[in-house]
């Protein structure tokens, strides 16, 4: 069996923790040397780089990455257990490490998340934000409790999940108040021509919207697509462009983006998921989430229709 050094991960993890050597030799009362040799012989052993030099600073790699957040748990968990033995009084923080894909709204994510900050029992939150299959793949190897998306896993896809539903919205199309008030009135046919923002086309969203354009026989001139809701939001709030979002967030988009309602496209629906490795979810913040969302934001296909 293959044992890890873990005097070299500790100076790994406090230089990562700290940004830059001079500041963890400061913490650490040794010389630059001495920790830059612990790190080198972390990498050697580990056969990866784990930092890369842009300018004066040291960016994590992809390995480095994983290897801090195992090194972050590890002596978090290494503290807890001092306190524990010496009975210190603690409370011991529950970790909840998220897993989100980037298509999703954000402004119904921090809606999904909330609860879990609300349990008695100290909470860290740790949101990772990026493509679905890599998110799968850390899900598989448990580096995430669980992954927030817009659609189930299909069958085709060889990790072994559970897609826990957390409900749905309606999709309400946006726009800065000027665009909004020429192209409200006559909604939907007002959105032929109208320059639009829209997800990228491999989203679950972009399908039904191209669907619902077509049935009312709408052609929208399409200036940007974006992967990211919240840059496609940006530059919507430019005042540019018409762009989609949740209905269920109406009055925070439009409290957060400064835009307006232009209308709904009514049959459209936004799903959310929670996909974990187990069926039987025993993460209380997990649990948390899950029970919140459903009865609380996503309950009785409630749409929140106060903005303006």
């Amino acid at each position: 069996m293959d044992w890890l050094n873990y005097n070299h991960l500790f100076y790994f993890w406090m230089v990562a923790r700290e940004g830059s050597i001079v500041r963890a030799c400061e913490k650490l009362f040794v010389s630059q040397p001495t920790v830059s040799a612990q790190i080198k012989a972390l990498e050697r052993y580990l056969k990866e780089p784990l930092f890369n030099r842009v300018g004066r600073r040291l960016v994590l790699t992809d390995a480095g990455r994983t290897a801090f957040q195992f090194a972050d748990d590890m002596f978090l968990r290494g503290q807890e257990l001092m306190d524990a033995i010496k009975q210190r009084p603690t409370d011991r923080v529950l970790r909840l490490t998220v897993g989100v894909a980037d298509s999703l709204p954000k402004l119904v994510i921090q809606r999904v998340l909330m609860p879990a900050l609300k349990l008695k029992q100290p909470v860290r939150l740790i949101v990772h934000e990026y493509g679905i299959d890599r998110l799968l793949i850390d899900l598989a190897t448990y580096k995430l409790d669980v992954v927030l998306s817009d659609s189930s896993v299909g069958r085709e896809v060889s990790v072994r999940t559970f897609s826990h539903p957390l409900g749905e919205s309606g999709v309400t199309f946006f726009a800065a108040r000027e665009l909004a008030s020429r192209l409200t009135r006559k909604f939907p046919q007002s959105l032929d021509g109208a320059p639009m923002f829209l997800p990228t086309s491999d989203t679950a969203l972009r399908r039904s919207l191209d669907q619902w354009f077509d049935m009312h026989g709408v052609h929208p001139k399409v200036l940007g697509e974006f992967a990211d809701s919240s840059l496609l939001k940006a530059f919507g709030r430019a005042g540019r462009g018409v762009f989609p979002g949740p209905s269920i967030v109406e009055a925070d988009v439009h409290r957060v983006y400064g835009v307006n309602v232009v209308g709904r496209a009514d049959g459209v629906i936004e799903r959310v998921y929670a996909i974990t490795v187990e069926r039987k979810i025993k993460h209380p913040g997990v649990i948390a989430i899950i029970e919140a969302a459903r009865s609380e934001l996503f309950g009785n296909g409630k749409r929140d229709r106060s903005a303006p």
